[in-house]
């Protein structure tokens, strides 16, 4: 991932920003980390790095809402399972729940699937998402703007560390969300 954003600057914060929006767990910590590296570094601005994650984020949230919408998920078990306990956490919540997810790690990433497939209104969506992942890339920048000389550790511990967590939290919501017997009414950290 370094490599992309050394290579290619705010261009390439936004191409991986967009996978981690479109539900591939990418761990975007990482990447806005060392966005904060190359900030410090001269390689691009503070507001650009921002202006990148925040749109990567946009796009790669657009397909998944698109996808949402689709119905494509609806069929497939564990996709339909956590769809529906989002679609309840949105009907109870209502639209600051796409918000407060865009500030999560892992919900961040499949809030986009139940808004659309509950046709949320597409230009609060994308208010919403704008805001909440730039808010999201304004912290990790600046941690990374601070962590400056010391990348080569954070990069390689964060990175596996974020990664493993996000796994376990999935499988921590999946397993919940089966063996709990409940009707769908967890909270947002729960529904990731």
């Amino acid at each position: 991932m370094t490599g992309v954003i050394e290579s290619f600057g705010a261009l390439g914060v936004f191409l991986l920003m967009i996978p981690e929006s479109a539900c591939i767990p990418i761990p975007s910590e990482v990447t806005l980390i060392f966005s904060g590296v190359a900030v410090h570094q001269g390689w691009m601005s503070f507001p650009l790095a921002v202006l990148a994650a925040s749109g990567g984020n946009l796009v790669g949230s657009l397909i998944a809402y698109a996808l949402g919408a689709s119905g494509l998920l609806s069929g497939v078990p564990v996709a339909g399972a956590i769809l529906r306990r989002w679609e309840s956490l949105l009907d109870r919540r209502g639209m600051r729940a796409i918000f407060t997810a865009r500030l999560m790690p892992l919900a961040r990433t499949f809030v986009s699937l139940p808004a659309g497939a509950r046709r949320v209104p597409l230009a609060p969506f994308v208010v919403l998402t704008t805001l909440g992942c730039a808010l999201w890339a304004v912290a990790f920048i600046l941690v990374g703007l601070l962590a400056g000389a010391a990348w080569s550790e954070i990069s390689s511990v964060l990175g596996r560390v974020l990664l493993v967590l996000g796994i376990a939290v999935l499988a921590f919501s999946l397993l919940h969300g089966r063996g709990s017997g409940d009707d769908g009414e967890g909270d947002l950290s729960a529904s990731a």
